[in-house]
């Protein structure tokens, strides 16, 4: 029966986050947030909302708090929920997790709290951000319900069913759509108004929330302690709630499906009615699973689907009733895996409902898929289908890989094309900050807000910042697209990267006779030579429509610099020609002042120029038909790898990961360090250019390089190649030697920091075509002896810069503030250095696969890094260094022991290794001997002491980490390991914002600053974590900042590491959330020193011990204008575009903090 609709709704184009924001904020009062990736947008939206004044449905606007970490979110939300306002929360993955403990409390304690989640993997052997059911698994016996959603559409329509039921129900709810997938996929889809969901509220039930709360005037307890005599009885006293459930949820249900005349049930079958093959699964591959039912069934085959939706609590008369009576075989696919279990989840509840219900008859089996937002194409689905049909099938098997090892995998065959007749299908291979995915995102809403047509999008990255490979896929068509797998069918495909044409292969899912743009600096004369061969076939044999254009010179005219996205969505929409031109023209306008806008109207109208001018330099390109059997072209970078490289690097590089089989791969996760020189990733428009003759031998543009990409070199006088240009070294410890600053073309970003900083001005910015030939003098640098520390004075900045960098060409932006950090102390301890890494912007550039940019030096000898989680970071570097203390000591006792045995020289080597063994420097030269003599003896002792001779050198151990971390999540652990008077060192890179997960406020952010989750302006001031350390009197501490004063930076460097006690190190680091021209980032650095922003300080407790004051100001007094500082950036200045009001009284207690702080450093400097 056809079901009446009551209403309708307008269309928008959004995401899943959007969506599920869009209803929850319609609930809510309270919302306690903390970033995390997938699920950050979802509070910001809602703090966003909150500080325009957006009501709910209750006619307030939500109350929006950041906490400290998921934990304290969760507590907040308890605490809220038990004070009688409906409160909500966004997480995913170890967030999550973070919040179980109050998750058993919110549903023992039957409160309505709605926890939205963007389902993503969970740690394990290595982190990944993206999407599975790890998390939200991980959780279901907290005694939350659960309810899933397949795609953008249904988290809008099922959304409010979450809330509605907990409100009735009196059981919170697990709200769960798949990471990334239907996050952050765009859709057009239909929004609900806030007073159709209002109507929907029993506000009877609301009202009885209400009374049952906290409250001093009718005071009760909750949350009391009970002894096992009638804990248990109690405990059981909740199931008729939870009995409930099901019927409310169909209730809520129901009513959506009169509204909107959709039929979502607790499970929803689709497919043929006598279907004899049956996959039972949740999220988004049950959208693919229904592309290929379409086109099994036209076929005439038997198949279907159950769709799950309430997960929690299961309910299992409900699934056998969606189960068609013909159902023979049922394979149950679950995007987790929970090692040594009988199975997964899902399926165990499948098998379980079965056989309690007595239907011996269907035979199940049960399939992982998708792990870590791995594709799951119709190909995987295709390959579910064909297994049923086998009388011997596979109980447990995986999609979408090949397991070589137990062999579980099913074997997967290219499949048809089971996308929507008639629908388009685009692809755009970016640089990530180059704007393509922006841009891509305003033109699906372009299409899908403006036109009658569908539109989806979804974005695929790599693990760097900006500086990776973005992959963008646009489909739109007459009907709704339910397609939730990368394009591999493509009508549209646009290159904005001209390097990518010998990386990837772009061609081979372009459809024959589609339309391919480039963006290149190339003629048509010059095409020839510079496409690849393999290029060359493909465009001719698939008769593709080749189009040119030279964005880079476009944006460069118009003043964009390398952003070259607005260009390229002009050009796309010229070639798709989805609406007139004009149209597309007025909307991109329209888009860019509305996505732009806050930056100030400069930048609007550069990219309105961007758009004038782009189509001025659009080409066609005529494919010569000879192209067809080319033999010749450009060819890919060519690097003499190891086997470790050619068989797992290489392939992924390729963007040819997926094809990478179980046994390539360690499963432990641990990789060799020293694999990012194989990248040459040849990203950069322009290069850094040496003028021997103007150069004056500072080494400030090694220094500052945030990929090590800029280096000095030392070779004997002589000896180089004449292409290796040299001029006399300065300084009488180098008498003999030749000197040389050497640039690595392929792998130099062009943030030009390095122009910024040259003494000599002997640096210019040319084209990277015309600096090419420089990589042969780059890979002559690498065979040069590495300098001998030990004549090298590690203050001196020129000096230190002779010390190799084991910390290179990272996947850290352009211009990137922190990394020159991590690089410097890498130069200096990276040969004993062993790191703990907390989560965020220095794991992923530091971290990330397949390369590591911690390389080793020609000893074999380099930083040993390993991250464990964003909240424990401390605790985790401070266990580190309790193991190699333990080891240590143990080894200590048995020279001590050997010293007693021996005589003479070899005594004096024992006690020579005993005096030096805390002292880093002097280790070395002592562990050396140490070790010789030890080598060369046969006794047990000898040879338990040479056992252990990775212990003799004294290491260095850091614990890297961002604000976010050492201000927030962190800050637990770092003061209490700081605490702990042990010899670690801590450096804390300080970009005032959660750089990682998109720029979200910490409490390091200043007062008036416009971040993530402070929509409308940070309210309160700067946490002085040096201060709070200061307080312990026996902890070393300095700030310090790159460019303003490189001195300091080296000398509170060194000093902290030799200090015999904690050390704690705040770096001030740019960041490109910060709305700035990241290629002056040093120059950023110096302003904010120069103007009081960011006052210098070292605090040394040896001083004291030594009758003098500890704490030394090292800021001159300001010497430049604070307020002209601070409104040059847009993160500044963008609250007085929205809220001028507030801006000016923000920034008058901005400055006045900042001149409080110096002050107050001064006055106990003076003391």
């Amino acid at each position: 029966m056809e079901m009446k609709i009551e209403m309708q709704r307008h269309f928008k184009t959004m995401d899943g986050n959007n969506a599920a924001a869009h209803v929850s904020y319609a609930f809510t009062e309270v919302a306690a947030i903390y970033p995390i990736t997938p699920s950050s947008p979802m509070a910001d939206y809602v703090d966003q909302w909150a500080a325009a004044g957006r009501k709910n449905i209750f006619g307030t606007t939500v109350k929006v708090q950041e906490m400290q970490a998921e934990s304290g979110a969760a507590g907040a939300v308890h605490g809220a929920l038990n004070a009688g306002a409906l409160t909500t929360t966004y997480t995913a993955s170890q967030g999550l997790l973070l919040m179980i403990p109050n998750m058993y409390k919110i549903a023992g304690e039957l409160l309505p709290g709605v926890f939205h989640v963007s389902a993503r993997t969970v740690a394990s052997h290595t982190l990944n951000i993206f999407g599975d059911h790890s998390d939200v698994m991980a959780c279901r016996q907290t005694g939350f319900a659960m309810l899933a959603e397949t795609n953008v559409q249904e988290v809008m329509d099922l959304s409010p069913v979450a809330h509605l039921a907990a409100i009735k129900g009196r059981v919170p709810f697990i709200n769960f759509f798949d990471g990334f997938r239907t996050s952050h996929e765009l859709q057009k889809i239909e929004v609900w108004d806030y007073e159709d969901l209002k109507d929907m509220v029993d506000m009877d039930a609301v009202k009885a929330f209400r009374e049952r709360a906290l409250s001093s005037e009718h005071p009760t307890m909750r949350g009391s302690h009970e002894n096992g005599d009638i804990f248990f009885q109690n405990r059981e006293a909740s199931n008729k709630y939870y009995n409930a459930v099901p019927a409310i949820v169909e209730e809520y249900m129901g009513k959506i499906n009169a509204k909107l005349g959709t039929d979502y049930q607790l499970f929803n079958y689709y497919g043929a009615p006598d279907a004899e093959r049956v996959i039972v699964a949740m999220g988004s591959i049950c959208d693919v699973a229904e592309e290929v039912i379409d086109y099994l069934t036209a076929q005439g085959e038997k198949v279907g689907l159950v769709k799950v939706r309430l997960f929690r609590p299961f309910c299992p008369d409900k699934l056998i009733a969606a189960i068609p009576a013909t159902c023979k075989k049922i394979a149950v696919l679950d995007r987790t895996k929970e090692p040594g279990a009988q199975g997964e989840p899902l399926y165990l509840d499948v098998m379980t409902a079965l056989a309690n219900a007595g239907k011996t008859d269907i035979q199940v089996i049960g399939g992982r898929y998708g792990l870590g937002s791995k594709d799951t194409p119709p190909a995987s689905v295709f390959a579910v289908y064909n297994e049923l049909k086998k009388d011997e099938m596979k109980r447990q098997f995986t999609i979408g890989i090949v397991d070589d090892v137990t062999n579980m995998s099913l074997e997967e065959v290219p499949a048809p094309n089971t996308a929507a007749e008639g629908t388009i299908e685009c692809k755009f291979w970016g640089l990530g900050g180059d704007g393509t995915v922006g841009a891509n995102k305003n033109s699906i809403k372009i299409i899908g807000d403006h036109t009658d047509m569908y539109a989806q999008a979804y974005f695929a990255y790599d693990s760097k910042k900006s500086g990776g490979l973005t992959v963008s896929h646009l489909r739109f068509g007459k009907t709704p697209i339910q397609s939730p797998y990368q394009i591999d069918a493509a009508d549209f495909t646009a290159c904005h990267n001209p390097a990518y044409v010998t990386q990837y292969d772009m061609l081979s899912t372009l459809k024959d006779g589609g339309t391919f743009l480039l963006n290149c600096q190339w003629s048509d004369e010059e095409l020839d030579a510079n496409l690849p061969a393999s290029m060359k076939q493909q465009l001719a044999k698939k008769h593709i429509k080749f189009y040119a254009i030279d964005a880079i010179d476009l944006a460069a005219k118009v003043g964009m610099g390398n952003r070259i996205n607005t260009i390229m969505q002009a050009a796309f929409f010229k070639l798709a020609d989805v609406i007139p031109y004009e149209q597309a023209d007025e909307y991109m306008k329209a888009y860019a002042k509305k996505t732009y806008g806050k930056k100030g109207d400069a930048v609007v109208q550069k990219n309105w120029a961007a758009i004038d001018i782009a189509i001025s330099g659009l080409r066609e390109v005529k494919v010569p038909a000879e192209w067809a059997n080319a033999t010749t072209g450009a060819v890919a970078m060519q690097v003499k790898g190891d086997e470790y490289y050619k068989n797992f690097v290489k392939p992924i590089l390729a963007q040819e990961g997926d094809k990478l089989p179980v046994s390539a791969i360690a499963a432990d996760g641990v990789v060799p360090t020293g694999t990012t020189k194989y990248e040459k990733r040849g990203i950069a428009v322009k290069v850094p250019a040496w003028d021997v003759t103007k150069c004056v031998q500072c080494n400030l543009c090694s220094l500052v390089c945030p990929h090590a990409a800029i280096r000095p070199y030392l070779v004997d006088e002589g000896t180089a190649p004449a292409s290796f240009v040299t001029k006399k070294a300065l300084g009488k410890q180098f008498a003999g030697k030749a000197f040389r600053i050497q640039v690595s073309p392929l792998d130099c970003t062009g943030c030009g920091n390095c122009i910024d900083v040259c003494l000599g001005k002997c640096l210019t910015m040319e084209p990277l075509a015309e600096q090419k030939a420089e990589e042969a003098n780059w890979e002559y640098a690498q065979t040069i002896p590495e300098v001998d520390s030990t004549i090298l004075n590690k203050a001196n900045v020129k000096e230190s810069q002779f010390l190799k960098p084991l910390f290179e060409f990272s996947g850290a932006c352009a211009g990137c503030g922190e990394t020159p950090y991590v690089k410097l102390v890498t130069q200096l301890f990276g040969d004993r250095m062993m790191v703990a890494n907390a989560t965020g912007c220095s794991s992923i550039y530091g971290g990330s696969a397949p390369t590591v940019p911690y390389t080793k030096n020609e000893k074999g000898q380099g930083p040993a890094w390993a991250n464990s989680l964003f909240e424990d970071n401390a605790e985790f570097g401070f266990g580190m260094n309790l193991a190699t203390t333990q080891r240590r000591a143990k080894l200590a006792e048995l020279v001590t022991e050997l010293a007693g045995q021996v005589e003479g020289e070899a005594k004096e080597t024992c006690e020579a290794w005993l005096a030096a063994m805390n002292d880093g420097e002097a280790s070395k030269a002592a562990s050396a001997k140490l070790a010789a003599l030890v080598e060369g003896c046969d006794s047990d002792l000898c040879k338990e002491i040479a056992s252990m001779k990775d212990m003799m050198i004294k290491k260095s151990q850091w614990i890297f980490g961002g604000d976010g971390w050492a201000y927030d999540i962190g800050y637990g652990g770092v003061d209490h390991v700081l605490a702990q008077g042990e010899d670690v060192n801590v450096l804390v890179l300080d970009t005032e914002v959660y750089s990682n997960t998109g720029g979200q406020a910490s409490k390091s952010t200043p007062t008036g600053s416009i971040a993530k989750f402070a929509a409308s302006g940070k309210k309160t001031r700067k946490k002085d974590l040096g201060m709070m350390a200061m307080s312990y009197g026996y902890v070393y501490v300095a700030t310090v900042a790159m460019s303003a004063n490189p001195a300091q930076l080296l000398k509170a460097m060194n000093e902290a590491e030799a200090y015999h006690g904690p050390s704690l190190i705040i770096a001030y680091a740019p960041c490109i959330n910060h709305g700035i021209n990241m290629a002056h980032a040093q120059m950023e650095i110096k302003r904010a020193v120069a103007c009081g922003y960011w006052p210098l300080y070292r605090y040394n407790p040896e001083l004291a011990e030594q009758g003098k004051n500890p704490l030394i100001v090292d800021s001159k007094d300001p010497t430049e204008n604070y307020q002209d500082f601070i409104r040059g950036e847009v993160r500044y200045a963008s609250l007085a575009k929205l809220f001028p009001a507030k801006a000016e009284e923000a920034y008058k207690i901005n400055e006045e903090d900042a001149k409080r702080r110096l002050e107050t450093y001064k006055k106990l400097a003076a003391e």
